[in-house]
């Protein structure tokens, strides 16, 4: 894709972001979270379709994942996974300001690329240098930028105008993509099969104590999504990452029947 269009697809993803601004009179701030959703109905059947995909590919991959690939092998995907994903951090975290994290996020992908062997290990975390998300919806959101009204995506469950502006962004401007696109390409299938593993509990209990999947799973990616933007406005510094819900960012996350 030639840098003209790249540009022009970053452009119309900004402009749709800054569109989602949070009201900020306590009435209409009311009103607007009544009527977040308003594409229920479409949002709902799109819901169903990534409900039939995890119930019959994701969900039995993820369980197959669990049961016949060892714990240390695991982690090693895990970590290999989530050290392709910190130049993009980084990235965000200097947009966001955040140049304490940028460092650590530095520090940590030197650390782990080379004493940790590509990532497959982690010892940066052993050294003080602990891993965060960050993202282009969340660089949004510290800058003012309200999520706007809910949307569901296919194949990739919950989001919001903002945050799908961000995945957009996202997808083109992740440097590590640019220079091993072989690589993150590979990585990507890897990424989903770990994360629906890891999100197996809460998508199990969320099965089994809502009685409304749709209208659950909705609250609980706008509640993660609103604590992933706090955080970075404090750059991490009052926000407790482990009180952050997971991300779910593939139909992997619809709890299966």
């Amino acid at each position: 894709m030639s840098s003209f269009v790249k540009i022009n697809v970053l452009a119309a993803a900004l402009t749709v972001a800054a569109c989602a601004h949070v009201p900020v009179d306590p009435d209409a701030r009311a009103e607007y979270d009544k009527v977040n959703d308003p594409a229920e109905p479409t949002n709902r059947a799109i819901f169903a379709g990534n409900r039939f995909i995890d119930r019959h590919i994701l969900k039995p991959v993820a369980n197959a994942y669990v049961d016949y690939v060892p714990d240390r092998a695991r982690r090693c995907i895990h970590n290999f996974v989530s050290n392709l994903s910190e130049p993009a951090v980084l990235m965000n975290d200097l947009l966001q300001g955040n140049m304490s994290r940028a460092w650590t996020t530095t520090e940590r992908f030197a650390v782990n690329t080379t004493v940790g062997g590509a990532g497959l290990f982690d010892p940066a975390s052993g050294w003080g240098l602990p891993h965060h998300k960050a993202d282009f919806g969340q660089t949004f959101g510290v800058w003012g930028i309200g999520p706007g009204p809910s949307v569901q995506l296919p194949l990739f469950s919950f989001s919001n105008v903002r945050d799908t502006a961000g995945r957009v962004v996202g997808i083109f401007a992740d440097p590590l993509d640019y220079v091993l696109p072989d690589v993150t390409s590979a990585s990507g299938g890897l990424d989903v099969v770990d994360t629906r593993a890891d999100l197996m509990p809460m998508t199990n209990l969320l099965e089994k104590t809502s009685p409304d999947y749709y209208a659950a799973l909705r609250s609980v990616m706008a509640q993660r999504r609103a604590a992933l933007v706090e955080e970075g406005k404090f750059g991490g510094r009052n926000a407790d990452s482990t009180s952050v819900v997971p991300s779910v960012p593939t139909a992997a996350a619809e709890p299966a029947e």
